[in-house]
């Protein structure tokens, strides 16, 4: 069985309802801070590209190629590469900015996946992440581990209870508190290798 996630056209529409009721302005922000060589981890259909300025320069991945078919129709000539999370086809310190969207949560190895984006970034390099994440209340926590097995086989493969914040500290990252913003479960948050030093808040 297929979940939501491999239905293109499905998906699409349940990110075209999102975008309408409050999600448009985290995917702008998103996109306003990429610079330069920019890769966009689990780019789906496509909807995120168009928010990219001239700054930066994107390239579109993603493990689907239904996805990055319907991707390349949206936006006619973008640079787009299949491939997953945890094996990027790039050079070690390629690209100035790494770009994730509601992916990580869907991830099958988020920590091999977090330890490749690193790979990828340059050392001053700067990942830009969108997630939604395990609730800090623990009643809602406890109903995101009771139904994460049948929700992830619906959704194809989202798990609503990873701590991701966590996997992103423990991938060698540091979360700048200036950028972070917490809205229930969601997060919005850039981080940079830990080697550089973030602003303080």
């Amino acid at each position: 069985m297929r979940g939501v996630e491999q239905i293109p056209w499905l998906y699409d529409g349940l990110c075209a309802v999102m975008e309408r009721t409050g999600l448009a302005p985290f995917r702008r922000w998103l996109a306003a801070g990429a610079r330069g060589r920019t890769l966009d981890v689990g780019c789906g259909t496509g909807r995120g590209l168009r928010f990219y300025g001239p700054g930066a320069r994107v390239i579109g991945l993603d493990p689907a190629r239904a996805s990055l078919a319907r991707a390349r129709r949206r936006i006619p000539g973008s640079r787009l590469v299949q491939a997953s999370a945890e094996a990027l086809p790039f050079r070690d310190g390629v690209f100035d900015t790494v770009v994730s969207s509601f992916v990580f949560c869907s991830v099958p190895d988020p920590a091999r996946g977090f330890v490749e984006v690193k790979r990828v970034l340059r050392p001053d390099g700067q990942l830009r992440m969108l997630e939604h994440v395990r609730s800090r209340r623990r009643w809602k926590a406890a109903f995101q581990d009771r139904v994460q097995p049948i929700w992830t086989r619906l959704s194809g493969g989202c798990r609503p209870n990873r701590e991701t914040e966590r996997l992103v500290n423990a991938a060698g990252f540091a979360i700048d508190a200036a950028d972070r913003l917490e809205k229930a479960d969601l997060r919005r948050f850039s981080a940079r290798p830990a080697s550089e030093r973030c602003p303080r808040s």
